[in-house]
């Protein structure tokens, strides 16, 4: 792992791994903010982040799946796995949900960093050359496209941001979609409890039910709670609505205040949200436990809708911020 300061050496401004634990490319990475003691593990592979913990006592903000696979043969179930340049499989031609969640990324140089003031994170790159596995269609690799895809995270105490950039190295615009597909744990099993696992905020949504097929507008101030079957729904802000701003009640006691919002080359693009269980779905589920369904919910900041197009020499950036209260 890589290792940030220890109160033992009180050091202010590290912004260089410890030499002495510096990773080889595919080990996982551990940063950890020496001023609060909050803590996250990132793998090389897919940057994905598998757990962040506010405090060493503080019970996990993240899910991460039993079963998870974490030797780079597979995207590993739980955390948050990154997904570009399509969401889901709308373009039947590459897989699901992209290729960044399938590749080993590169840490960027000197990026490590634990400041009391200012958090501790670190930066992953992957360039499209490097991205070997989950190509197809038009993002083979006789693709016309080219682009740098970078992974920022910074803790500070209760608070995480992720920051997904990608810019467009080539000669031809590209269409995208963008997406943090976040898992949070909830704690004591109550997946369930509509009481004390919800998501308030999006009234006023378009929502695509994936289940049902059905599309209609919540106009109910109800929050959204997961019931006795799979939920799978994409909620579209409507009217002035750009960023994401929600509540998720994810256990007793526990509430995560979650923000989003995104850009392209400087405009501000709207910011879907996607809630998101198995339920009964995880028994066909290989590498996740047939009843974890009880100790998670996904709540999914992404830019899926009127979105334009990405135009050479330019960038996409999407920023959440997940702060525990």
């Amino acid at each position: 792992v890589y290792a940030t300061k220890s109160k033992n050496n009180p050091k202010k401004n590290n912004t260089q791994p410890n030499s002495r634990t510096m990773t080889t490319a595919k080990d996982p990475i551990t940063i950890t903010h020496t001023a609060t003691s909050s803590s996250f593990t990132i793998h090389p592979y897919g940057a994905h982040i598998t757990s962040y913990a506010t405090s060493p006592n503080a019970p996990p903000i993240l899910f991460l799946s039993r079963d998870a696979i974490l030797d780079g043969t597979k995207p590993i179930r739980g955390g948050i796995p990154l997904c570009f340049p399509q969401f889901g499989q709308p373009d039947p031609s590459y897989p699901q949900h992209g290729f960044l969640r399938n590749n080993y990324w590169k840490v960027v140089e000197g990026s490590a960093f634990d400041d009391d003031a200012n958090g501790a994170g670190i930066a992953m790159e992957l360039s499209l050359k490097d991205a070997v596995h989950a190509r197809g269609g038009k993002w083979g690799e006789d693709t016309k496209y080219d682009c740098v895809c970078r992974f920022r995270v910074r803790i500070c105490g209760e608070s995480m941001t992720n920051t997904l950039e990608v810019e467009n190295t080539g000669t031809e615009a590209f269409d995208f979609q963008m997406l943090l597909h976040t898992y949070y744990l909830v704690s004591e099993g109550k997946a369930l409890d509509g009481t004390v696992c919800y998501v308030e905020g999006l009234k006023g949504y378009k929502v695509s039910d994936k289940v049902s097929g059905e599309e209609y507008v919540n106009d109910s101030d109800e929050p959204i709670v997961i019931k006795d079957s799979i939920v799978d729904r994409v909620y579209t802000p409507m009217g002035e609505k750009v960023g994401l701003d929600v509540v998720v009640g994810t256990g007793p006691g526990r509430k995560i205040l979650l923000k989003a919002n995104g850009d392209v080359d400087g405009k501000a693009v709207p910011v879907s949200g996607v809630v998101w269980n198995p339920v009964e779905k995880a028994k066909s589920m290989a590498d996740f436990g047939d009843d974890q369904f009880n100790d998670m919910i996904c709540v999914e900041p992404g830019l899926l809708s009127d979105v334009p197009v990405l135009e050479a020499g330019k960038k996409v950036t999407f920023t959440q911020v997940i702060k525990s209260v």
